[in-house]
């Protein structure tokens, strides 16, 4: 294309208007180009990567034939686009998605989140999330803002989480967080031996060198607070030393507990972003949310729950000859 405003005149004047479909017939005028760029100008108000997937899932065609992102387009070409609906478009649709449920109320419900599933739809995880099992098991929460999730675990962590089920509750919940009155507890296998108890006040913010993870002292840190102690050490294959601690949680940054325990020198087995390892057929994060207590919204009670290791945590735990402290 010449420029944007030939973009714009050929999209006013020669476009399909049909949702389903657009049609384009390139005019004389029309310069060599690539398939992509010229698309970007057509339809600007589509991003480029996804007009990029549009073509690459064949939904883009030039004279009736699937062509690839490169193809240069000359006078005269046709180009047909069967726009597709945003991944985004489909976050809060509802899913079976299998998952334990501990206990509930009219309040809130108490959920043992299993490793490997993503607890709200994101970007490469719109669907099949904690969030989409919850509006299928519990269509109500289509009314309840992120559908009662107050906060989060990891896709590789394992254990428990509170929703709630109304306005109400997730405001006073919400607010139980923000005090820091949740008491939430996790268990973690970690490289090394760790110092029998103590406590890491240190901020963490995005890593400003690699965006999926988070660092002490990253940009824009805020405040971090894990408390810890030490339940046993032990010793795996060729003498390799690990530690099974416990963590609480004061505050509740992403990632916040591999953050640490890694800036301790201490990384997650399994936690390869943090600098662990995947020995002993640990094939994730060794981190699981054991206990968690709350305020009832409804009565004003201090409510407690357990969950048990998980097996795969168990089998890792079973590979190390355990000293306890």
């Amino acid at each position: 294309m010449q420029d944007t405003n030939t973009a714009k005149n050929l999209h006013d004047l020669l476009s399909d208007e049909a949702v389903e479909e657009r049609r384009f017939v390139l005019p004389i005028t029309q310069e060599p180009e690539r398939l992509d760029k010229t698309l970007a100008l057509l339809l600007p108000e589509h991003s480029r990567s996804r007009l990029q997937s549009w073509i690459e899932d064949g939904h883009v065609q030039v004279n009736q034939q699937v062509v690839r992102t490169r193809h240069i387009l000359y006078p005269g070409d046709v180009i047909t686009v069967q726009e597709q609906a945003a991944p985004e478009s489909t976050a809060f649709t509802a899913e079976p998605v299998d998952f334990p449920v501990v206990e509930e109320s009219p309040h809130w419900i108490v959920v043992n989140k299993p490793a490997g599933l993503v607890t709200h739809p994101g970007a490469g995880n719109w669907t099949g999330t904690l969030l989409n099992g919850l509006l299928y098991r519990y269509p109500e929460l289509a009314s309840v803002a992120r559908a009662g999730i107050v906060h989060r675990l990891d896709k590789m962590t394992s254990g428990l989480m509170v929703v709630a089920r109304t306005e109400t509750a997730q405001t006073h919940l919400v607010r139980q967080l923000q005090s820091r009155s949740v008491k939430r507890e996790y268990r973690a296998l970690v490289h090394g031996f760790v110092a029998a108890e103590g406590t890491i006040n240190a901020p963490i913010g995005r890593d400003p060198h690699v965006p999926v993870r988070m660092a002490v002292n990253g940009s824009a840190p805020r405040e971090a607070i894990t408390h810890f102690h030490c339940l046993r050490h032990g010793l795996a294959e060729r003498g390799i030393a690990f530690s099974e601690v416990v963590c609480k949680l004061e505050t509740g940054r992403t990632h916040q507990i591999r953050v640490h325990m890694a800036n301790q020198k201490h990384p997650l087995l399994g936690d390869d972003l943090y600098g662990g390892k995947h020995m002993l057929g640990a094939e994730r994060q060794m981190l699981h949310a054991k206990a968690l207590g709350f305020e009832d919204p409804a009565t004003g009670q201090l409510v407690k729950f357990e969950s048990a290791i998980p097996d795969d945590m168990n089998a890792v735990r079973e590979c190390i000859e355990w000293k306890d402290n």
